[in-house]
């Protein structure tokens, strides 16, 4: 079983992320859980959002304390959240970010960046002051994982967003093709 954590702010689509994800996971063939934690619900606040995918089913019902890996949509969360909090070593951190130069040192973790916010301006996915990156970020975490397959994730994009649904798909394949890598 592998578990993923996602942090993010209340208004980036950190939680339809982690469903979009469940979907294409699903539809690839594992077994998918993914729910929700709130804290103040209000755009803005921290948000996370938990997903675990198996080969076999799922008994677990608790909260996901040791991820395997990790997705951060903003990067100002490093300054007032433990993102590696329970992650196990040698696990993936994937941080919405332009240069590594912006991240601290994150020893004992496999680290990809890539810039969510520039490739949904890009492709006109929310606005300038608070572009909608969570496409972006799973197209990102695929490359990573190398799974679920381009058109699994196109078809849980199409599924789940009503709107611009092509610009959110080119989105995650901008994002697959532009993620970078400090193992």
């Amino acid at each position: 079983m592998q578990e993923i954590r996602f942090h993010g702010r209340g208004g980036q689509g950190t939680v339809m992320a982690s469903v979009m994800l469940a979907k294409a996971f699903f539809t690839a063939g594992y077994y998918v859980q993914t729910f929700p934690v709130f804290g103040v619900e209000r755009r803005g606040a921290p948000v996370e959002a938990y997903l675990r995918l198996a080969h076999s089913k799922i008994l677990i019902r608790s909260n996901v304390y040791t991820p395997d890996h990790v997705v951060v949509q903003d990067i100002k969360l490093l300054s007032n959240v433990d993102v590696t909090k329970g992650l196990k070593k040698g696990g993936w951190i994937l941080l919405n970010a332009q240069k590594f130069e912006d991240i601290p040192e994150l020893k004992d973790y496999k680290v990809a960046i890539v810039d969510a916010g520039a490739i949904a301006q890009a492709h006109k996915l929310g606005t300038r002051t608070q572009p909608i990156i969570n496409t972006a970020m799973i197209g990102a975490f695929a490359r990573i994982m190398e799974n679920p397959s381009a058109d699994v994730l196109k078809d849980a994009i199409f599924q789940e967003l009503p709107v611009k649904q092509q610009e959110n798909y080119e989105a995650a394949m901008t994002a697959y093709e532009s993620v970078r890598f400090r193992l």
